[in-house]
């Protein structure tokens, strides 16, 4: 009796299961059917975009050319048209943020024709956030990593394990910021750039083999190490600082980053950040000095010795100019507003 009870308890459970495999097809096939729908739409919308952008580049270049044959009244309603122009690329910008994209050289080197698009405000977010939590762990790691192989231990193993860490850690940063950059986020130039040149700079310094130049480079370039990520750990906490109260104003972009360097709108509270990133800067300049006498010694047989020299001599002109640029654009703003009051 107990048999047949259960036997009927296991076919009315398969006539349960049954409808329920029917609702999960029907929506399935719901779903794929708004998925084709959604990238129509995609696709409509990209393309419309694509094509108002060519049209407002050509009708910029019609002003332009027409400057010569203009009237007064006609030059200010030019103007007015210029500022509303540039208004509208900034929209476009936000609108290609939600849009599936094709991936740049590097992306597609890398990941190949992975769409790397986020489309919703908080998978962007939790993406963005991720990446900063990922920076900040990495930079307490790499400082403790560094303490230890400068005053703890004296391994060609160990030193090498922390610059692998390092190559690992920028190639990371450099595919996330493509991703990030994708999805909106607006980190543009140097500060791009620079951790391509950091990530040649630590697998040039993981190559190197031990000996005498090696030594002679080791503790300071570990004590700049340690420096390094000290600098970065003080500006992580001052910049978030500062994005999070312009961002409740309004003043900047959702999407933006806390980056290696001194910003315009970290003007806003303190300044104390540009001794210790000017300081750095000089150390980097130091490094590269160090290194360029060091490739001059009757022993030197590295190649690596010239070719770390030579990243830390970029990576000081681009850190110290793209900062001094930051700060003469910060003055001479501050000044046209004093006039303009």
């Amino acid at each position: 009796m107990s048999l047949r009870a259960s036997v009927s308890e296991c076919l009315r459970d398969w006539e349960e299961l049954q409808g329920g495999f029917q609702h999960v097809q029907e929506a399935h096939k719901q779903y794929k059917q708004k998925l084709e729908e959604l990238t129509k739409l995609q696709d409509g919308i990209s393309s419309s975009i694509a094509r108002q952008k060519k049209q407002l580049k050509e009708l910029s270049l019609a002003f332009k050319n027409c400057k010569s044959s203009i009237t007064a009244e006609q030059e200010e309603s030019i103007r007015e048209i210029q500022s509303l122009i540039k208004e509208r690329q900034s929209i476009f910008f936000e609108m290609e943020a939600y849009l599936p994209k094709k991936n740049g050289l590097y992306l597609s080197l890398v990941l190949g024709n992975v769409n790397v698009t986020l489309l919703s405000k908080q998978a962007k977010f939790a993406y963005k956030d991720e990446y900063e939590k990922f920076k900040l762990y990495l930079t307490i790691i790499l400082l403790i990593i560094s303490f230890s192989c400068r005053f703890l231990l004296n391994s060609r193993v160990t030193d090498a394990v922390f610059n692998f860490l390092l190559v690992w850690y920028y190639c990371t940063l450099t595919i996330r910021e493509c991703i990030l950059i994708t999805n909106g986020s607006r980190i543009k130039g140097w500060w791009v750039f620079h951790h391509y040149v950091s990530t040649f700079l630590s697998g040039v310094m993981l190559t190197w083999p031990d000996g005498l130049m090696y030594q002679m480079f080791r503790n300071q370039f570990l004590s700049f190490s340690m420096y390094q990520s000290f600098v970065q750990f003080l500006q992580y906490y001052y910049q978030s600082g500062c994005l999070y109260r312009l961002r409740a104003l309004g003043e900047r972009h959702n999407m933006d980053l806390t980056v290696e360097g001194f910003q315009s709108w970290m003007w806003r509270g303190l300044t104390f950040l540009l001794p210790f990133l000017f300081f750095g800067q000089f150390w980097q300049l130091y490094n590269a000095v160090t290194l360029f006498q060091l490739a001059r010694h009757p022993q030197c047989k590295e190649w690596q010795v010239l070719m770390c020299g030579l990243p830390f001599l970029v990576l000081f002109v681009g850190n110290f100019t793209t900062t001094l640029r930051v700060v003469h654009q910060k003055f001479q703003n501050q000044n046209q507003d004093a006039k303009a009051e």
